[in-house]
């Protein structure tokens, strides 16, 4: 790395920013406590002093992604980058909607945006990110923490996350448990990555391929849906 580290990295977060610095998209499937959010501020250090990107958009659960202004990348962004940094909140006050402007503009600093994932429901805050993107002509490193978050393919926020995450130039997903209830939440978390990452892109070619389903009727025959009743192929999936 062409930068000195504000902090150490450890043997394994090294391996790790090593095998993925320059990759235009990567999922740190890492343990929770391994770090990967150190990873992250590392991978964007490097990018911003290559020149490869200008801005980052980071999207977190509401609980969580203060965490980012306050304490994951004050902690580790080396001091040679310099930055400016702002994060969405509802409702929108003067102070908020100043220094959401401020970090549009481009000048000679490094633009970091942070939004809560569950803003992206809102037509509003999607369109607030897309202007932030295009604002620096798409030179972004757009990452998602928890990336479960986006697991559901049907959700606003999902398809907001996708719709946006097409006009960055970098893209990245954290989490140390990419499944939570069935591998089928692989989907949506991988095509915010690249559509036909994992070589589908449909949502139900991919089922189609690791799951067992059957068609039932709700009762009183008023609409029908397919159950799950198992998976397949799932070493296939896995590598």
């Amino acid at each position: 790395m062409k930068f000195k580290f504000k902090t150490k990295p450890y043997d394994h977060q090294l391996k790790a920013l090593e095998a993925s610095y320059n990759k235009e998209a990567f999922a740190l499937l890492m343990d929770m406590g391994t770090g990967k959010s150190k990873v992250l501020v590392d991978t964007i250090a490097h990018l911003d002093l290559m020149d490869e990107i200008n801005s980052v958009l980071i999207l977190a659960p509401k609980g969580v992604y203060k965490n980012w202004v306050g304490k994951e990348i004050p902690a580790h962004i080396p001091d040679s980058i310099k930055h400016k940094i702002a994060y969405w909140a509802s409702p929108l006050t003067k102070k908020h909607k100043d220094d959401i402007r401020d970090i549009w503009r481009p000048d000679e600093n490094l633009h970091i945006f942070v939004m809560n994932i569950e803003a992206l429901s809102s037509g509003k805050a999607e369109e607030v990110a897309t202007k932030f993107i295009r604002s620096h002509g798409g030179q972004t490193l757009i990452a998602i923490d928890e990336s479960t978050v986006i697991k559901n393919h049907k959700a606003r926020r999902t398809k907001g996350a996708i719709r946006v995450s097409k006009l960055c130039k970098y893209k990245r997903i954290l989490t140390g448990s990419p499944i939570t209830k069935t591998p089928l939440d692989l989907f949506s978390q991988f095509q915010f990555l690249g559509e036909q990452l994992l070589g589908f892109k449909s949502y139900y070619a991919f089922c189609a391929r690791y799951a067992d389903m059957i068609k039932r009727s709700a009762a009183g025959g008023s609409h029908q849906y397919n159950q799950i009743l198992g998976f397949r192929n799932l070493d296939e999936l896995t590598n």
